[in-house]
């Protein structure tokens, strides 16, 4: 299995101690794999969302799988806050590690990210663990086993964890915990926090529908969707434009992702789009909408209008597109750091 470590050394200037960031999520280890279309059709879900898996049938899956596995710190949290550690943003996670190699592994890469480790717990069990498939077409399909970080209790967590820090940002997959995740909104909401939700997966949505909308009025600020997480939460298909006026009723910011069709962002009445940044090839769309997020948040998080949040979000998401997994070289991060901070001025 190769190994892949997050290169450490940052292009940008680390921001005011006035501008911090919590994510909270599950800080799973990826298992990237490249595999022929065929072999979704042999396992069980749809293709292109996410499962929740025991860990023999894990296990089971990974035996399956006859191409190289790219192992890399991951979750939807995670990567968000390992790319915004990344910029120069000052980053911390709030989840359960394990007691295992794997843990240690989690732990250190994003420590050399320069991002503070002191909120993640140790759990007594392994560290979670993500099967990310991806088919020709880039899609990716995961198949998850949660392990230590499902056992993050709600009383591990208090309004302490997000003192200091203007933001927090939540993954999705909190919802299938629905006492965690109230404790992490009262908690973040209590320390004065803007929350931002990426609603992660179509599974996700209706596993939530009941709770979602309530969650999203008292609670978040900005909301990123997927074309299919947010025609979920909707019901509306193919109006994308309608889909985030709907979701602008429980937040104030709403963000709709469409791939190579760009992005829209609901604020203010207004709703603006932005282009996709052109890629010559899609090699892989994991943690594509977990940079874009990072992309838009580090643009908020700067002041800057929704339409050049949305544009530094496409540019990153365009760049961990044309590679396999959620990581940038060093080189491609010179890069970015160039454009992102040209379309700052």
């Amino acid at each position: 299995m190769a190994v892949f470590y997050y290169p450490h050394k940052s292009n940008f200037t680390v921001m005011s101690d006035m501008q911090k960031i919590i994510g909270v999520g599950s800080p799973v280890v990826d298992s990237i794999a490249q595999v022929e279309g065929n072999f979704i059709e042999s396992i069980e879900g749809e293709k292109g969302g996410m499962l929740l898996v025991e860990a023999q049938e894990l296990k089971e899956l990974l035996q399956k799988i006859q191409t190289p596995i790219t192992k890399a710190p991951g979750g939807s949290a995670g990567n968000t806050l390992f790319a915004l550690a990344r910029l120069g943003v000052s980053a911390s996670l709030l989840g359960k590690t394990g007691n295992c190699s794997n843990g240690q592994f989690y732990r250190d890469q994003f420590q050399l990210q320069g991002g503070d480790i002191n909120y993640l717990k140790i759990g007594g069990i392994e560290n979670g663990h993500c099967l990310s498939i991806v088919t020709p077409d880039g899609e990716r399909t995961m198949r998850t086993h949660l392990g230590a970080a499902m056992t993050l209790s709600p009383d591990e967590v208090s309004p302490k964890d997000f003192e200091g820090c203007q933001f927090a940002h939540l993954e999705g997959y909190l919802l299938f915990n629905e006492a965690l995740m109230d404790r992490v909104l009262k908690s973040a909401k209590a320390a004065g926090c803007q929350i931002s939700l990426d609603l992660a997966s179509f599974e996700v949505v209706h596993a939530a529908s009941s709770s979602l909308p309530k969650i999203l009025d008292e609670y978040i600020d900005i909301v990123f969707a997927n074309e299919d997480e947010a025609s979920a939460f909707t019901g509306i298909k193919d109006d994308y434009s309608a889909m985030v006026a709907s979701l602008n009723k429980h937040c104030d910011v709403a963000a709709v992702k469409m791939g190579a069709l760009g992005s829209l962002v609901g604020y203010q009445g207004v709703i603006k789009k932005t282009e996709a940044v052109p890629v010559d090839a899609v090699v892989d769309t994991t943690a594509a909408g977990d940079l874009w997020a990072a992309g838009f948040l580090y643009g908020w998080m700067h002041n800057l209008a929704p339409e050049v949040c949305a544009k530094i979000g496409s540019i990153l998401g365009a760049a961990v597109v044309q590679q396999q997994g959620s990581t940038l070289s060093d080189a491609v991060w010179t890069e970015l750091s160039k454009i992102i901070q040209n379309k700052m001025l």
